[in-house]
């Protein structure tokens, strides 16, 4: 499969640089890219021949609803406190996503098409239903009465995504199973009672490059913000597990704000348990920095 997807990323980076080189219109193109992104690693390696008028290399045109199996690129990182791996376990179509049936001929059309599904829908956190927009997990330190400092551990924003972006890679879900608890509500039974399209591994890089005082007026907490097409209650809950076991949880229950055509969901300022207060010490406190990633 890895092979599979390292043809894949060639082939889909041939046919977007000829995409875009092409005298088309662009919402045709974009129809053409969105088109691409919905097909499989060995679909696109597959893909034989398109309208010879375009000039393109092949695009096959699935014959199944338009779910990839293996998705094969990674949300971009950069900022400060925000590197990050985010990637989808092998799953099922999205609930509400049309076939793809139009061939490749309906590109003579000048109407700009209708997109089936959002651009964010495969390229970030999140599934028809309920999406996570952002996430933060920080310190707060008081300078002076007026005054606070506010360093990231880890944050997660916003962005904004177009059908040209790569879709996230697929991962297997068995090999983390051994990270989380066996009992009753562990990962495995979760995943096993679906939908299988609402699980996302998220790996980082937590920024502890700040000064981290034992000091009574600091603050550390967790915000997130998520949203929906839906009015809903929805249960947050966070748990952390060390070897394989939960050694806390915590959950919190928010309720919709409608906004701008939406239904929003914040937890804002949540504090953080006293474990991860302490686990962020203890790290701090290491003789040597390389320790902190062993």
């Amino acid at each position: 499969s890895s092979h599979i997807q390292v043809l894949a990323r060639k082939k889909v980076r041939e046919i977007q640089a000829a995409i875009k080189v092409t005298n088309m219109d662009q919402a045709v193109k974009d129809k053409a890219l969105q088109s691409m992104a919905a097909m499989s690693s060995a679909q696109i390696v597959s893909a034989t021949t398109i309208q010879h008028k375009l000039g393109l290399p092949g695009i096959a045109r699935p014959s199944f609803q338009a779910a990839p199996g293996f998705w094969h690129s990674v949300i971009p990182t950069g900022q400060p406190g925000s590197s990050q791996d985010v990637k989808p376990f092998a799953q099922q179509p999205y609930a509400g996503q049309p076939a793809v049936t139009t061939p490749i001929s309906g590109y003579e059309s000048t109407a700009a098409p209708t997109p089936s599904v959002p651009a964010w829908q495969g390229r970030s956190i999140g599934t028809s239903k309920l999406r996570l927009v952002e996430f933060s997990a920080f310190l707060e330190q008081q300078r002076d009465p007026d005054s606070y400092n506010k360093h990231l551990f880890v944050h997660i924003g916003q962005t904004n995504h177009s059908y040209s972006d790569p879709l996230l890679e697929s991962v297997d879900i068995r090999q983390i199973y051994d990270k989380f608890p066996e009992k009753k509500g562990g990962l495995k039974e979760l995943y096993g009672k679906g939908p299988h399209n609402a699980f996302f591994l998220v790996k980082f890089w937590a920024d502890l490059n700040c000064n981290i005082q034992d000091d009574a007026g600091a603050f550390y907490g967790v915000t997130s913000q998520y949203e929906s097409s839906e009015n809903m209650t929805i249960t947050c809950s966070t748990k952390v597990c060390s070897f394989g076991k939960q050694v806390v949880e915590k959950v919190e229950t928010e309720y919709a704000r409608f906004e701008n055509g939406r239904f929003v969901y914040r937890i804002n300022r949540s504090p953080m348990c006293e474990y991860m207060i302490n686990f962020i010490h203890k790290l701090k406190h290491l003789p040597e920095k390389y320790m902190m990633n062993s």
